[in-house]
């Protein structure tokens, strides 16, 4: 199967947080970062998604948003840190490409914030994912 979802990011499952329709997915990713997600409990048990279970992060490049500086007082707990390695602009939107420990971001954000961020390549910046935004998919 292909995907339109560009931002996946391989990772290994921690645990699962069961409660009477969501769980919570912890996932380590091949960079070491830990992330949240917040799935169905009947995707939980569909895919068989346990400790142990090998998946795959799937974000939404308008689910990512971008931050340059520390990032506190928020609920968003997927905090990602990474370097810009590019930046390419259109009309009111831009793509900005995140390396991430193990894998690349794709973030889309409008125009107007990479000038009032003065995001270009080799700026340092944290991706925020809500839980609710990552999809997961076993390998």
């Amino acid at each position: 199967m292909s995907l339109s979802i560009r931002n996946q990011i391989a990772g290994t499952v921690i645990s699962v947080t069961p409660g009477e329709v969501m769980a919570t997915v912890k996932v380590r990713l091949e960079g070491g970062q830990e992330i949240t997600a917040a799935i169905t409990l009947e995707a939980v048990k569909e895919l068989g998604i346990e400790a142990g279970s090998a998946v795959r992060a799937l974000v939404k490049s308008t689910e990512v948003a971008l931050a340059t500086a520390a990032t506190t007082g928020l609920s968003i707990r997927n905090q990602i840190p990474g370097t810009v390695t590019e930046v390419t602009t259109g009309g009111a939107m831009a793509g900005v490409k995140v390396t991430v420990a193990g894998g690349e971001l794709t973030a889309a954000i409008t125009k107007d914030a990479v000038a009032d961020l003065g995001l270009a390549p080799g700026a340092t910046v944290t991706a925020l994912i809500k839980s609710t935004e990552i999809s997961l998919a076993t390998v």
